[in-house]
């Protein structure tokens, strides 16, 4: 499943152009200038590639058609997205995009993420604690305001705080202009800048979830793996004013869905592509970072299944957060294999090489041409920081650590201010802060205390920073005391901390706040190192950027961003180790495929599935693969038909896409869908949700 979970996958920064097309561009040994390959591309709204559509596929996207199409999709901020499907508010994603929120809804004596969940009336949805979905409402362009506080000459210390401060401002004079949420996206290396607006729904409630069964049929095992039989959706609503808000842009369901090699659209927010690195960058993932993260996760993994081995409810409390690090570490693992590929590194090099070479025997490019030499020294720098850390992996050390920074960071002008912290992001932080989603103690002292002991691994036990940390106890016995104290777990303490600012926070004896201003200089510390190299590489990448720009044009896509894209390609089977995989499955296949496993374990179908059995049209179509371009983030991504009807709901990739970070293939990668037929089909005559089924689309 697409999934961004954990320390590492939420890392998401600049975007940038989409170096891999340079691989491509050699032909017989000659430089060729050319758009990206097949389908490839995460596509912005405001510069859809409307000439390859037309060309390829007959079709060309009106601006109402992708307004309508923008204004119907969906983000989930914790990480996921989503549609509109009916006038009264409704919201189609994966079951494993809600999951948390499954999760944090549930108790010992109802688990709604693993026995599924439906409100009959809207008096019985469940509000979420802590969700916020975003509705792209409009996009501007913002580069000449923003680079323009950067002058010739400044630092990168001071060229990141002179451009933090335009954009504050900006964001803040459209937030309260518009009463929208206003976000700069830095886009193509930082050559680009686009102000996002959202309308934000923060009274999100559950009206369908499936159970985890079927959600995930399969397991760990069929992960990223294909043929799949997962029904991974769940349907949520969106309030306002206490009452289901009125949706003006919502997709209507298809109910034949998508049919083989029609050309199908995806509108989603992917979360982080680094096609623009070079190849020394790619070396520094490959050889360090990579396995640096496996590391973390394996180890994380561990703890997690020891912790679910006490009991069930220890399971139960742990399922979420050990899906996330099982499914990142496939994912990770699948993106170092594509890395370890030399045939890609070379393929790269060649056409980095050949790009250097037309920028240095260009009088106009060669002030360019130092960026792939400073890219090379950032990675010596990356390299000294990997695995140093500021922080602790605790819910109530998040929230100390929010409570601290936030009181010193308001004693400045929202405009110098961590972007977290500015006025603009306000209303979000508080959601998050102010959240009362159960926070389980048993759980939070395993990974608080084993994070302590990963920070005597990194620095040393005789650091000084370890010895106060641990003030001469050891690592269990300083979380179990310090979470035995804390009352950060109480949302009105939390409340009055925020509200009274530095004074209450300095005022407080709560030992979690006091951890989190004995590490506030070392995390200060590390975040201003990582963001000056973030400032050279993202001036370095600029002009990388500038010159793709000269050579290629400009009419292409920038990495990913976790924000709005459109990705396109037709739903198609292909060849796999001399076996043809089919581009379908239908839901009687699921029953083959628990028998295939003896009906038991992961492939044991849910109770319900079983008994409706023969009520179920076997050959109703169920996932369905294609070549759209997507990745992490993507997940519960609309599927759509020329007529923007949706036909499907990403919620994977095959085990071949995992390379999507670093370059696009549309050979044997693929995109995996659950088909709007099977959703339609499921909710009739398993879930006795007709009316349900009745109200999507309208």
């Amino acid at each position: 499943m697409i999934r961004n979970s954990g320390e590492f996958t939420r890392s998401w920064s600049f975007g940038s152009m989409a170096l891999v097309t340079l691989a491509s561009c050699l032909i017989g040994g000659q430089w060729s200038l050319p758009t990206a390959r097949a389908d490839e591309g995460m596509w912005l709204f405001n510069a859809l590639p409307t000439a390859h559509l037309k060309s390829e596929y007959g079709f060309t996207p009106t601006k109402e058609w992708a307004d309508h199409v923008m204004l119907s999709s969906v983000r989930f901020n914790s990480g996921g997205s989503a549609s509109f499907v009916s006038s009264t508010g409704l919201v189609l994603t994966n079951h494993h995009v809600g999951a948390g929120t499954l999760h944090k809804l549930s108790s010992a004596d109802h688990n709604y993420y693993r026995d599924g969940f439906y409100a009959k009336k809207h008096s019985d949805e469940l509000k979420a604690p802590d969700l916020e979905l975003n509705q792209l409402v409009s996009i501007e362009d913002v580069t000449q305001a923003v680079t323009s506080a950067v002058k010739p000459g400044m630092t990168p210390a001071k060229a990141s705080a002179a451009r933090r401060a335009v954009m504050a401002n900006i964001e803040k004079e459209s937030t309260e202009k518009t009463g929208l949420r206003s976000d700069i996206v830095t886009l193509f290396g930082g050559a680009r800048f686009h102000l996002y607006r959202y309308k934000k729904y923060t009274d999100v409630r559950l009206v369908w979830s499936p159970e985890s069964g079927i959600a995930f049929f399969g397991g760990d095992a069929d992960n990223f793996e294909y043929p799949r039989y997962c029904l991974d959706v769940c349907i949520f609503r969106v309030y306002e004013d206490g009452k289901p808000a009125k949706i003006d842009n919502f997709f209507k369901i298809s109910k034949n869905g998508a049919a083989e090699d029609e050309v199908v659209f995806v509108s989603g927010n992917p979360g982080r592509t680094r096609r623009i690195y070079t190849t020394s960058a790619l070396k520094f993932q490959r050889d360090h970072r990579m396995p640096y993260v496996l590391n973390f996760l394996r180890r994380r993994e561990i703890l997690f299944q020891q912790f679910g081995l006490e009991g069930g409810e220890q399971a139960r409390r742990s399922k979420d957060e050990l899906f996330g690090l099982q499914n990142s570490r496939k994912a990770y693992t699948g993106m170092l294999k594509g890395l370890q590929d030399s045939t890609f590194i070379n393929s790269k090099s060649v056409a980095e090489s050949k790009l250097r070479k037309i920028v240095q025997d260009d009088p106009k490019l060669k002030p360019l041409a130092g960026a792939w030499d400073e890219i090379t020294e950032i990675q010596s720098d990356r390299l000294a920081l990997l695995g140093q850390t500021g922080g602790f992996a605790s819910r109530y050390f998040e929230i100390a650590d929010t409570l601290v920074m936030m009181a010193e960071e308001d004693q400045k002008p929202s405009s110098e201010r961590l972007r977290e912290y500015r006025d603009s992001a306000r209303e979000s932080l508080m959601v998050g802060l102010l959240s009362p989603a159960p926070i389980y103690d048993d759980i939070d002292r395993v990974k608080f205390a084993d994070s302590i002991s990963l920070l005597i691994e990194r620095r040393g036990g005789d650091h000084p920073l370890v010895v106060e940390v641990l003030g001469g106890k050891d690592p269990d016995t300083v979380a179990t005391e310090i979470l035995a104290r804390t009352t950060l777990g109480d949302i009105k303490v939390r409340k009055r901390l925020a509200e009274g600012g530095k004074a209450a926070v300095d005022a407080s004896a709560d030992p979690m706040i006091g951890l989190a201003k004995l590490m506030e200089h070392e995390s200060r510390r590390l975040r201003t190192l990582n963001d000056e190299l973030a400032e050279r590489e993202r001036q370095a990448y600029a002009k990388i950027a500038d010159a793709l720009f000269a050579v290629q044009g400009d009419s292409n896509y920038p990495d990913a961003t976790f924000t709005l894209r459109l990705a396109f390609g037709p739903v198609k089977k292909y060849a796999l180790n001399g076996e043809t995989i089919p581009a379908m499955t239908n839901l009687g296949g699921a029953y083959a495929h628990a028998s295939k496993h003896g009906n038991k374990g992961d492939w044991e179908l849910p109770k319900r599935w079983r008994e409706r059995k023969g009520k179920i049209d076997p050959f109703t179509p169920f996932n369905f693969v294609c070549t759209a371009d997507i990745i992490g983030g993507n997940s519960g991504s609309p599927v759509l038909n020329r007529k923007a009807e949706l036909v499907g709901v990403i919620f994977d990739g095959n085990i071949q896409s995992l390379t999507a970070d670093y370059f696009y293939s549309d050979k044997v990668s693929r995109a995996v869908s659950v088909h709007s037929s099977a959703v339609l089909e499921a909710l009739r005559n398993v879930y006795d949700a007709g009316q349900l089924a009745d109200e999507l689309g309208k």
